[in-house]
């Protein structure tokens, strides 16, 4: 199964023969496979831990922040986020030669079209297909630019927050601001929680890191499948002087033991389509990694049937806080 901004690269088969080629960006399906045999080597980079984790032992892949490899061919998959396109570019490029031969390919509703706003000042760009609800790019590396990790960092501070200085780089849910659906599940975290605890999905980190500031004698495991989001989560907690352990897991298939809490924001984004796959993961494996008693505690849109699946796994939950827009349920298991 490829996708579509795959069908459309599918067309350009020639441009890969006997070439290395790097796929990055929002890749997620099987064409990295389809194309091995025409291509002298393939290699992905992606930040998508779920994805990685699914492909591993079929292509070579790289799950890191930064990449520093190089290919003959870099084909680049537009994600919805500007900021993240951007710096996942610019790192691209600053690491490639004068001349280095790119790919870019995106639906049209993700934003693909400013990519030539975006590399007309580094070389040649320029459409060369229109197709599937997509665009496809050519370009060609004359300027190099600059690139510096430490200049994508960003901070915040909030009155919720206290004391604590959140660390976040692009791309990474909440990496602005404290969003109101966070806010509002830490309005139901006390000083009285105890044991171990797991925040899935933890973006920057806040959750998990909160946690650990109200109770110093928890411990707290943080997950996501977002490079950008680890990288963020271990550096709030170091700036912070707090411990913890971030590891990269897609709900909880690299996750081992069982739990007191499991806490989580979850996302109920796919890219840019509504999913729930991640969430009903989350909730129907839930009892399987919590102590008897355990509790595991969501925050969620209200219009979302979160209630339902809840029910099912679990015969019943709690509604421990709400507004006109979210709601925080927990579950005993």
């Amino acid at each position: 199964m490829i996708s579509l901004e795959s069908q459309v690269l599918e067309r350009h088969l020639p441009l890969f023969a006997d070439k290395s080629v790097l796929l990055a960006g929002g890749v997620n399906d099987d064409f990295p496979q389809k194309i091995q045999s025409q291509c002298r080597s393939v290699k992905i980079w992606s930040w998508y831990f779920d994805y990685v984790n699914q492909i591993q032992g079929k292509s070579a892949v790289d799950f890191s922040v930064i990449f520093t490899g190089r290919a003959d061919l870099i084909v680049y998959y537009w994600t919805k986020n500007k900021q993240e396109v951007q710096f996942q570019l610019m790192q691209l490029l600053a690491n490639a030669p004068v001349g280095q031969e790119m790919l870019i390919i995106g639906e049209n509703r993700s934003g693909v079209r400013s990519a030539e706003k975006m590399l007309a000042h580094f070389g040649d760009i320029g459409k060369i297909d229109s197709a599937r609800r997509c665009g496809l790019y050519h370009f060609t590396l004359q300027k190099q630019p600059n690139f510096e990790l430490e200049n994508f960092w960003k901070t915040y501070r909030s009155p919720q927050l206290g004391e604590l200085i959140v660390y976040s780089l692009p791309g990474v849910f909440s990496a602005n601001e404290l969003d109101v659906g966070t806010q509002l599940l830490l309005s139901t975290v006390k000083d009285n929680i105890r044991g171990n605890v797991l925040d899935l999905g933890c973006g920057a980190g806040v959750i998990g890191s909160m946690i650990k500031l109200k109770n110093p004698q928890t411990k707290v495991t943080m997950t996501d499948i977002h490079a950008m989001a680890l990288a963020s989560a271990e550096r709030t907690l170091l700036e912070n002087k707090l411990s913890g352990q971030v590891l990269a897991s897609d709900v909880f298939s690299h996750v081992e033991g069982k739990f007191d809490l499991i806490i989580s924001n979850p996302p109920f984004h796919d890219g840019i389509d509504t999913a729930y796959r991640a969430v009903r993961e989350l909730i129907s494996n839930a009892k399987w990694h919590l102590v008897p008693g355990g509790e595991l505690r969501i925050v969620a849109n209200a219009f979302l049937p979160y209630p339902d699946l809840l029910d099912e796994y679990f015969g019943g939950h709690k509604v421990l806080a709400q507004t006109n827009k979210f709601k925080v349920y927990s579950v005993i298991g």
